[in-house]
């Protein structure tokens, strides 16, 4: 499908509201979890895949209406961002978890552990991807768990270190990343939230994995980062720069996603990334309320300080899959004639 042609495109991160009949969202709410949470789903195995095929449907249909260029499946079929794909591999073993230390730093998670080699068996979001392609005929974008990120959220029991473990997961993320691109995605985006977290690890190797992950893609990519999910993290709590963003200069990736709405982030650090298009946060999650045009135009114009307009992609700061469905709604319109706006405004 046709990429959009006009400056200032729009998309989303990935996620959007999965409906209240679907999850049970306050379980939800609680965690983002890195093994399967398989009581979170409301319906019984037999009609879950049809549940998910027409709520899948319905988030479409809310970023088509809103004006999103470039859309996703809004990943209503995974529990969380990363645990679908990650404990579909072999080696892993999600059914008899490890606690680790969370990113925030203060619980324990149960994570899956890796017992053996770590490799894809078969396609894993394969069915989304062709279910997107098949009831959207805008440009299209599917997001996978980056390998660092993986490598993170889960306790390497097999490999010799957590870089080997990451370029093991690189392999099986770019396998299912080529079947993506096969089925018709417009765009591909790795999640990799870690690398911000584990700055002094993610500069040994995260770029190494990164690209290995994206080989032979010729589709557009992005990698995104975040703080955490505005649910989870406070916008108090973030910090107002990224200690690894300049570092991504030197990825394969076409794109860089970063959060800058809710930690109201100094933008100068996208000078560092003068190779890459930036698809830039300017809906703060945080906030419950939906953000004026004007207020939203203003974070867009602010991105344009600092990156040409044919470099700039608007979209919300995170996933969307902790808010109210109507919030979600109401904020990716406001972006959608925000843009428009800034559009008109450069002629």
């Amino acid at each position: 499908m046709p990429m959009p042609k006009h400056i200032l495109p729009t998309t989303v991160v990935g996620s959007y509201p999965q409906p209240e009949w679907l999850v049970n969202r306050a379980m939800l709410s609680k965690v983002v979890p890195r093994t399967r949470l398989h009581d979170m789903w409301r319906l019984p195995a037999e009609h879950l895949e049809e549940a998910q095929d027409d709520a899948t449907i319905v988030a479409i249909r809310d970023m088509e209406r809103a004006g999103i260029d470039i859309v996703t499946d809004g990943e209503i079929r995974r529990e969380s961002y990363s645990n679908r794909f990650a404990t579909a591999l072999d080696g892993i073993d999600g059914d008899n978890p490890a606690m680790i230390v969370a990113r925030t730093g203060n619980t324990q998670t149960p994570v899956p552990r890796v017992v053996g080699p770590v490799k894809r068996k078969g396609p894993v979001e394969l069915h989304d991807m062709q279910f997107l392609r098949k009831n959207t005929d805008h440009a299209a974008k599917i997001t996978l768990p980056g390998p660092f990120t993986m490598s993170q959220q889960a306790k390497n029991e097999f490999y010799k270190d957590d870089e080997e473990l990451a370029m093991a997961l690189a392999e099986a993320v770019n396998a299912e990343a080529l079947d993506l691109q096969k089925a018709g995605a417009d765009v591909i985006q790795l999640d990799e939230p870690w690398v911000r977290n584990n700055p002094d690890l993610a500069k040994r190797y995260a770029v190494k994995a990164i690209n290995r992950a994206l080989k032979g893609i010729t589709v557009p990519t992005v990698v995104h980062l975040c703080f955490g999910y505005a649910a989870v993290v406070p916008g108090s709590n973030k910090p107002a720069g990224y200690s690894f963003l300049a570092e991504l200069d030197d990825t394969i990736a076409d794109q860089i996603s970063i959060e800058a709405a809710q930690p109201k982030l100094d933008l100068g650090v996208l000078r560092d990334l003068s190779s890459k298009k930036i698809m830039l946060g300017v809906l703060d999650l945080g906030d419950p309320a939906v953000e004026s045009v004007d207020t939203v135009a203003g974070r867009i114009r602010n991105g344009l300080k600092y990156v040409s307009p044919d470099r700039l992609v608007a979209a919300p700061d995170c996933g969307m899959k902790y808010m109210p469905r109507a919030t979600a709604f109401g904020k990716l319109k406001a972006m959608c004639d925000a843009a428009a706006r800034v559009r008109q405004e450069i002629g």
